[in-house]
């Protein structure tokens, strides 16, 4: 964790148990480059950081208001019962802080119930307790959120062909500089971009992806971190909701993460049982069509990721090698969709 004494004032004292309105012996904080997370008793706190990284904007007060109560209403569509509420962080009159008191507003917090870690996907991957029922449920789950996701006329025009080569190219660019080194050889990039152009030029893949009603303003961030299993329950938590170009996609693009995500953890067997059964309960066989292209997507996307964590000044040499070792695997993922 970031010494106290670099933190805002904000989240200094969002550290002290004794400031929230519930029972709260010590509170864990977990950042990401654009939230602090406080870990305080049965209940989560998200805070949005100040940045503007361009296609997110959270510089200002309002507009952080504004995507806490996004971030509230598009996780509610899969678990209501645990995104419960914007609260704010007030200052008194006598300046001193206040959450959920009296007072003007400096910050907004989404509030959420704390799941249970043992319960999140990655530790029971981890405990090699991963087992198909386990993916029927989260099939179960999605296939009536995307049968109710709005598929409206701005959604469509985000899942078309277009829309999709530019995110595409764009991810090519930000790479360049790295083509040649040794987590993205030179050939592998290239076999990569060309077939990505050239299924780009199936045109009418898109058209009847569009036609069939099969982009929808879905989650955009769907794997394994973002899943957890409580009880009988499976709870898809952390949608994207700063920018809508990322969440409106073809359904195949959405399930794409997860499915990438599985194959990148060596779990390719449960990835096959998972997409056929989408396919069967969704009735939608298109789907088989289009998931290598978007899982080669959706490991690229990773692979640059980590590239950039790499170029981070702060990061330190052993965090560095390894996110270089991280990337060239996504990379060598990217390729093995090509080449089925």
């Amino acid at each position: 964790m970031s010494d106290p004494g670099d933190l805002p004032e904000c989240v200094r004292f969002l550290l002290e148990p004794e400031v929230y309105p519930h029972a709260v012996t010590q509170v864990e904080l977990v950042q990401t480059h654009i939230s602090y997370v406080l870990l305080a008793g049965d209940f989560v706190y998200k805070m949005k950081k100040p940045v503007d990284f361009g296609f997110l904007d959270f510089t200002d007060l309002s507009r952080r208001r504004y995507y806490c109560d996004e971030e509230l209403r598009l996780n509610r569509r899969l678990c209501p019962e645990i995104y419960l509420e914007v609260v704010s962080l007030n200052r008194a009159e006598d300046r001193t802080l206040c959450l959920e008191g009296g007072g003007e507003a400096v910050e907004y917090l989404v509030k959420m119930i704390r799941m249970p870690q043992e319960g999140m996907m990655p530790a029971i991957i981890e405990r090699s307790e991963l087992t198909a029922a386990h993916l029927n449920q989260i099939v179960d789950r999605l296939v009536p959120f995307y049968r109710q996701a709005d598929d409206g006329p701005e959604v469509r025009d985000l899942g078309g062909a277009e829309a999709v080569r530019y995110n595409i190219e764009e991810n090519f660019e930000q790479t360049a500089e790295f083509v040649g080194t040794p987590a993205l050889a030179r050939d592998v990039f290239e076999r990569i971009r060309d077939y990505s152009r050239n299924f780009l030029d199936r045109r009418e893949l898109f058209l009847a992806r569009q036609e069939a009603g099969r982009i929808r303003e879905g989650h955009g961030d769907l794997h394994a971190a973002n899943i957890c299993f409580a009880g009988d329950q499976v709870y898809i938590f952390d949608c994207i909701e700063f920018n809508r170009r990322f969440r409106c996609a073809d359904v195949a693009e959405d399930i794409a993460f997860l499915v990438m995500d599985l194959d990148f953890r060596g779990l390719s067997g449960l990835s096959r049982h998972f997409v056929e059964r989408y396919a069967s309960r969704a009735d939608d066989p298109e789907v088989l069509t289009m998931l290598p292209f978007y899982c080669c997507y959706r490991a690229y996307v990773r692979g640059k990721i980590n590239l950039f964590t790499a170029g981070e000044p702060e990061i330190d040499e052993a965090s560095r090698e390894k996110a270089l070792e991280q990337a060239g695997r996504y990379f060598a993922l990217a390729q093995r969709y090509v080449d089925q």
